[in-house]
């Protein structure tokens, strides 16, 4: 699966963008071992607050389900102007 970062999460993680695999079948649980991979994706993602996702350019809420999913996207909250 292809996993984007963006904002102050891709500084934080160190890169922008990375292929994983994962028996995670929501966004919750692939947080859960991303946050198991590095003392950085742990730091990123620790206040889920401030973190949003989208599955497949679709924004989601941390339950979504991963089925036949082929990108998820983690970012901060959007705001407009």
């Amino acid at each position: 699966m292809d996993l984007r970062y963006f904002a102050w999460l891709r500084e934080r993680i160190g890169t922008g963008h990375e292929v994983v695999e994962t028996e995670a079948r929501t966004v919750a649980e692939l947080i859960e071992e991303l946050k198991a991979r590095s003392e950085s994706h742990a730091f990123a993602l620790s206040d889920l607050k401030s973190v949003r996702a989208a599955v497949d350019q679709r924004l989601v809420d941390f339950d979504a389900s991963l089925e036949a999913a082929r990108e998820v996207a983690l970012f901060p909250p959007m705001t407009g102007g």
